[in-house]
């Protein structure tokens, strides 16, 4: 049954964390990890990032499976560059962006959104204001006119 509600959670989602899913199936941290690892093994499942920003969708196989490959591709292929757009959109409507913006806008932990940031100021997206705990982040030069995608791919 709880693999059964995992599959159908990131059938719905795409994505989800271990926490959406011990909220899914109602029970603990261990019982979560236990599905998922299990799901794993099967290769019904692929994970995605490190420690608490890990997250899990399916599998190319089950997408294929699905008579649906490209979905896969889609959700697991452009997922950082989406990222990194729908975050220099938000900049360039409102002015500047947090780190707390980033992280409701793209649905990712702290961590990943402290390094989806540092790396758009790296590539010049962005430009950090202030410092620590009240940092925004300001429109950089290369945010105009869609360079961006440009910064992002030649920083991979």
């Amino acid at each position: 049954i709880d693999s059964l509600i995992a599959l159908s959670l990131m059938r719905e989602r795409r994505r989800v964390t271990r926490v959406d899913l011990e909220h899914a199936m109602q029970k603990d941290e261990a019982a979560a990890i236990r599905t998922l690892e299990a799901l794993r093994e099967c290769g019904l499942v692929q994970s995605h990032g490190r420690a608490s920003g890990t997250s899990y969708m399916l599998s190319p196989q089950v997408y294929a499976s699905l008579g649906a490959p490209s979905d896969y591709v889609r959700q697991a292929g452009f997922a950082a560059l989406q990222q990194d757009q729908m975050v220099a959109q938000l900049v360039e409507r409102t002015g500047k962006v947090s780190r707390a913006d980033v992280m409701d806008l793209c649905r990712i932990s702290g961590d990943q959104a402290t390094r989806l940031l540092s790396r758009l100021v790296r590539t010049g997206v962005l430009v950090a204001e202030s410092q620590r705990r009240w940092r925004r982040y300001l429109a950089g030069p290369n945010l105009k006119g869609g360079s961006h995608v440009g910064a992002y791919r030649n920083s991979q």
